[in-house]
């Protein structure tokens, strides 16, 4: 059970976070791009190498701050959903062009964002 409550309480905030964060895109970006999904997707992704490599480090992270962190924060943070949702929207309304970029770039600099935030944890 208090397992339970540490991720809830990590997916609240997370999930509070992807909102303001995209408050706070929209507001200063304003663009038919789903760019809010995309900087909270690549920034989670980031996030969660960082989170996952200082957790490898040993006696750094518990088991307990790992899980908040990673399955709680990270999850409530990031959303697959929404992504696949704008996807549907771009091709809905014939962005072709916007499709491949959000995709391409998502997946790529999502992957490449988890790498470089591990390795930022080896070189502390």
């Amino acid at each position: 059970m208090k397992l339970l409550l540490i991720i809830g309480t990590g997916g609240f905030i997370g999930t509070v976070s992807r909102y303001l964060t995209t408050v706070i895109v929209h507001k200063y970006c304003a663009t038919s791009f789903p760019l809010g999904t995309f900087v909270i997707n690549v920034l989670g992704c980031f996030l969660i190498g960082v989170f996952y490599g200082l957790s490898e480090r040993g006696s750094i992270m518990s088991a307990e701050w790992r899980m908040f962190l990673t399955v709680g924060f990270c999850g409530g943070f990031t959303t697959f959903s929404t992504f696949a949702n704008d996807n549907l929207a771009l091709l809905h309304d014939s962005k072709f062009l916007y499709f491949a970029l959000y995709t391409g770039l998502s997946v790529m600099l999502g992957l490449f964002a988890t790498y470089f935030g591990n390795m930022l944890t080896k070189c502390v």
